[in-house]
């Protein structure tokens, strides 16, 4: 079975100022028997993590939101995992990373300006874009 764990987390909470404390989510995949090795197996990686990267540092708590469990991927339509939205524009940046590990460091700072998400400084591009209502 394929097991993807949903983590809130929440660092540096010993900071005085509140732009250097962190806050943000994360999923972690693996290839399990069963839950409760998954879950055990997730447990091991944040605290290697915690010791190999600077990703949970400082006073920090790390929530486990639920866990999803596949016995195999779809094929023909792409399932969508984990859709948020949030009231008002964004604001404060916020680090990113895209399948980070202790031997490659793959993480970015993702800002907004002007409603428009910025990775490293550069503006990104428009995947999908829907203006007005379809309904009549």
């Amino acid at each position: 079975m394929l097991f993807i764990g949903n983590f809130y987390y929440v660092s540096n909470q010993e900071e005085a100022l509140d732009a250097n404390r962190r806050h943000g989510e994360f999923n972690l995949m693996i290839e399990a028997d069963s839950a409760e090795v998954a879950l055990d197996t997730f447990r091991s990686r944040i605290l290697a993590l915690r010791e190999l990267r600077d990703f949970f540092t400082g006073d920090c708590s790390i929530f486990f939101a639920q866990l999803l469990e596949f016995e195999e991927l779809p094929r023909t339509e792409a399932m969508i995992l984990n859709y948020k939205s949030y009231a008002g524009d964004p604001v404060m940046p916020f680090i990113g990373c895209i399948i980070p590990s202790d031997q490659a460091d793959a993480c970015r700072i993702h800002s907004w300006e002007k409603s428009t998400p910025e990775i490293e400084g550069q503006n990104q591009k428009v995947f999908l874009e829907f203006i007005g209502s379809t309904e009549d």
